[in-house]
């Protein structure tokens, strides 16, 4: 189950019960308890859209006080809308916390097995995707936009997760955050056959407005592709929260026709 839970100071964080609470810091970040002015009011945490650089470090300082961990060490990667992962090491902790040109190069995963290594991901409309697999210990954030959903970035994370650390996806546990939703996200012909040629078994990711105008539901598209990987379906959790119906409380690209901040997906062990 996905919660809102307010930590103080006005600040809301987003959780999944289906996570382990000892010892694993994770949330979803909201647009309140921030300092950021608008149109990034006010819990803006990524350093690249033309926001006050040094509004996003206190809003991030702020939002792992909340979680109990660093800032100074959290990890995020310039995000590309691909299907690159990158194994985050401990001498790697820091990478794009202040700067952003410092971050992860061309990213849209991230996985660890350090501890005190925040994984960072930012988000405004596109599917957050977490991790954990509390047997080998080891976490993982990705970004899935449609490109990502398309190229399978989740199914990727878990088949690396196993490659790299010995995970067994059957002990691997995944929540995806809110995005936009179905009743939403309108796309183009051109998304719309490259979903039904990526999910030919699924003919039901696609339907149509009352106007004609295809729509994809990225909430099950992304959750199929971890039931492939082999992820357990009681495992997996979902927000079921549209980015765009509620841009009050996420940022949402869309409803804010680009110009807006983004709110972001962490998660670490302690």
């Amino acid at each position: 189950m996905f919660q809102l839970k307010h930590s103080g100071r006005g600040l809301w964080l987003g959780t999944f019960s289906l996570f382990p609470t000892e010892g694993l810091a994770h949330g979803i970040s909201t647009r309140f308890g921030g300092v950021s002015e608008a149109p990034f009011d006010a819990l803006n945490m990524a350093l690249h859209t033309g926001d006050e650089p040094g509004a996003v470090r206190e809003n991030r300082r702020r939002f792992a006080e909340a979680l109990h961990v660093d800032a100074a060490r959290l990890v995020t990667p310039r995000q590309v809308h691909g299907d690159e992962i990158r194994i985050v090491q401990a001498s790697d902790a820091g990478m794009g916390a202040r700067c952003y040109d410092a971050s992860v190069a061309a990213a849209d995963a991230l996985i660890t097995k350090e501890r005190g290594v925040p994984l960072v991901l930012c988000f405004a409309d596109c599917v957050p995707l977490l991790f954990c697999d509390p047997v080998q210990r080891v976490v993982a954030a990705a970004h899935a936009g449609w490109k990502g959903t398309v190229a399978r970035i989740g199914q990727k994370t878990i088949l690396r997760m196993k490659e790299a650390f010995g995970s067994c996806p059957q002990d691997i546990l995944a929540a995806i955050g809110p995005a936009i939703g179905a009743c939403c996200f309108e796309v183009g012909e051109e998304v719309a056959a490259a979903f039904r040629t990526a999910f030919p078994e699924a003919p039901q990711l696609l339907s149509r407005t009352s106007g004609g105008k295809a729509t994809v539901d990225l909430w099950a598209a992304n959750r199929l592709t971890l039931e492939e990987a082999g992820l357990l379906a009681e495992h997996i959790d979902s927000a079921d929260v549209c980015t765009r119906c509620n841009a009050e409380i996420f940022y949402s690209y869309r409803k804010a026709q680009g110009n807006t901040g983004r709110f972001a997906a962490w998660i670490a062990w302690q």
